[in-house]
C-alpha cells in the first residue's frame, strides 16, 4: 500500500516561521510539535489523519490557537492546523453561511456584516469559531439568539470509522444526528476533524450598547445590583461585569442590546443609580462596531495565562461577593480579574439535555484571569486561580469546556454534568479506537459484558 504524503503549507524545527507557527495564544504552557501541517483544504486533512494513522504519531488539531491549556498542541507530533480554510459563503434567500473550520470570529463577524446578518458568537477576534461552537459559545447576543451551537445547521468531519478509514461524514439534525448533538457543546478535538460549518443566520442593523465604570468603592454594590438585574431585563439585552483587581481600581459593566439607545437607557436606569459611577456611556451604532467596541485587543495577543471558571445557578450570597473582594485585593498583579456574562433568555429555553451543552439553566457564566509578563509570577497566579476557584465553589457549578482548567479532578462532570454518558457513548460509534484523545478529551464508553 502506497505510503501517504502530508500536504499543505507544511513547518518543522528548522524552518524561519516555526516560532509563530507553533505559537499560541497562551504562552504559559510552551510545547514544540515536530510538524506543523497548515490544511488549505479538505483533501489536506485527509492526508494528514491518514498519515498520523499509519505513521503512529501523536497529534492535536488546531484552529485559533485559542485552547487556554494549549491542548492543541503536543511536543514531538504532528499538528493539524485548519487556519488558512477560512471560506464563507452566505446564502441570503435562505438566511445561511457555511463556513470552512478556520475561521476566526473577526472575519466571520466581517463578511456576515456585509449580508447584514450575523451570529451570536464571542467577543475577541482571533478566537477560532470551530473551537468557539464546539464548546458552546456565548457572547454578547446569547439571551436573545442562544448558544453560538444553537444556530449551528451542519457539520462537516473527518472521521476515522470502524473499518479504520478517514471518512468524510456530515452531521445534522437527521443525519448521524447523535454526533451532532455531541458537537453542541460537547468541546474540540474529541470526535474528528471539523472542516465546515453551516449557521443559520440572523438579521442585524444598528444595536445600543452599554459600558458603566465604577471605582473600588463601589465594589459589592455594582456587582450585587448586576447580578440581579442582568439576568431578570429584557432577553435582547447580553451583558457582562468584569471585576478588576484593587489595584486596577474598576468595576466594569457592559452590554449589547438589539433595540434603541431611548430604550436601553430606560433599562439600565437601575444599575446607573448604584453608587457614584465614574463613566456612562449608552449608545446607538451599526452591530459592526459594537463588535469592535466589545474585542479586547490584550484578549488577542499571546501572553502567558491561566483561565478557569464556573457557573451560577442563584446570585451570590454577600459571603460571595466579599471571597470576590478579598480575592482582588490580594491578586498577583493588577491584570487579575473576575469576569462575568449573563445568561439566560433564549439559552435556557433549550433542555440541558437537547444538546452537549448542559448548562442550560445556569445565570451567570464566571470567568477566572490572570496574566503575567515574568515565569517566575507562573505558580503565584496560577496558585491565585486555583484558590479563588476552590473558594467560590460552594456557590457555584461546573466550568465552561472552552475555560478548560487541568487542575480540576472531576473535570467530566464539571463541563458535562449529565451529558457525559451520552458524550461516551457517541465517542465510542465514531472513534472506538480513541484515536482523537488529548489530557481532557472524551473516552469511549466501554460496556464489560
Amino acid at each position: 500500500m502506497e505510503e501517504t504524503k502530508l500536504t499543505g503549507r507544511i513547518v518543522t524545527p528548522d524552518d524561519a516561521e516555526y516560532e509563530q507557527a507553533r505559537t499560541n495564544n497562551n504562552l504559559g504552557v510552551p510545547k514544540f510539535p515536530r510538524i506543523i501541517v497548515f490544511c488549505q483544504n479538505t483533501n489536506d486533512v485527509v492526508n494528514a489523519l491518514k498519515w498520523v494513522k499509519e505513521n503512529h504519531v501523536p497529534f492535536r488539531i488546531r484552529s485559533g490557537r485559542h485552547s487556554y491549556e494549549n491542548f492543541s498542541l503536543v511536543n514531538g507530533g504532528l499538528v493539524i492546523d485548519v487556519s488558512e480554510m477560512d471560506g464563507i459563503k452566505i446564502d441570503s434567500k435562505s438566511m445561511t453561511a457555511k463556513i470552512e473550520a478556520g475561521a476566526n470570529l473577526g472575519k466571520v463577524y466581517n463578511e456576515l456584516w456585509k449580508k447584514g446578518t450575523t451570529i451570536p458568537a464571542g467577543t475577541e477576534s482571533s478566537v477560532g469559531l470551530v473551537g468557539l461552537v464546539l464548546g458552546g459559545g456565548i457572547g454578547m447576543l446569547s439571551r436573545l439568539f442562544g448558544l453560538t451551537c444553537d444556530n449551528l445547521l451542519e457539520v462537516e468531519m473527518a472521521i476515522v470509522n470502524e473499518q479504520r478509514e478517514v471518512e468524510l461524514i456530515k452531521a445534522n439534525k437527521n443525519h448521524n444526528s447523535d454526533l451532532f448533538w455531541a458537537c453542541c457543546g460537547g468541546g474540540g478535538g474529541n470526535f474528528g476533524i471539523v472542516t465546515s460549518l453551516t449557521f443559520k443566520v440572523q438579521p442585524i442593523s444598528k444595536v445600543s450598547i452599554f459600558s458603566i465604570t465604577w471605582e473600588w468603592e463601589d465594589f459589592e454594590a455594582a456587582f450585587d445590583a448586576w447580578q440581579h438585574w442582568a439576568t431578570n431585563t429584557d432577553k435582547r439585552l447580553t451583558s457582562e461585569i468584569e471585576l478588576k483587581s484593587k489595584e486596577a481600581n474598576q468595576i466594569i459593566a457592559q452590554g449589547e442590546f438589539v433595540g434603541s439607545s431611548f430604550k436601553l437607557k430606560e433599562l439600565l436606569q437601575p444599575l446607573i443609580d448604584v453608587g457614584c459611577p465614574k463613566k456612562v456611556v449608552i449608545k446607538e451604532v451599526s452591530y459592526i462596531e459594537a463588535v469592535q467596541f466589545f474585542d479586547d485587543p490584550s484578549g488577542n495577543q499571546p501572553a502567558p495565562r491561566k483561565r478557569s471558571g464556573s457557573f451560577l445557578n442563584k446570585p451570590f450570597p454577600k459571603e460571595a461577593i466579599l471571597t470576590m473582594k478579598h480575592f482582588l485585593e490580594n491578586a498577583p498583579n493588577e491584570k487579575s480579574s473576575i469576569w462575568h456574562q449573563s445568561l439566560g433568555g433564549a439559552v435556557e429555553e433549550v433542555g440541558s439535555n437537547e444538546t452537549a451543552f448542559y448548562y442550560r439553566d445556569a445565570i451567570i457564566a464566571q470567568e477566572y484571569l490572570a496574566t503575567w509578563s515574568h515565569p517566575s509570577e507562573e505558580r503565584a497566579n496560577i496558585r491565585w486561580i486555583e484558590e479563588l476557584r476552590n473558594a467560590l465553589s460552594r456557590y457555584t457549578t461546573g466550568d465552561y469546556v472552552n475555560w478548560p482548567d487541568r487542575f480540576i479532578r472531576d473535570w467530566p462532570t464539571a463541563y458535562y454534568g449529565e451529558n457525559f454518558k451520552k458524550l461516551r457513548e457517541v465517542k465510542r460509534a465514531y472513534d472506538p479506537c480513541n484515536l482523537f484523545h488529548f489530557p481532557q478529551s472524551i473516552p469511549p464508553f466501554i460496556n464489560w459484558f
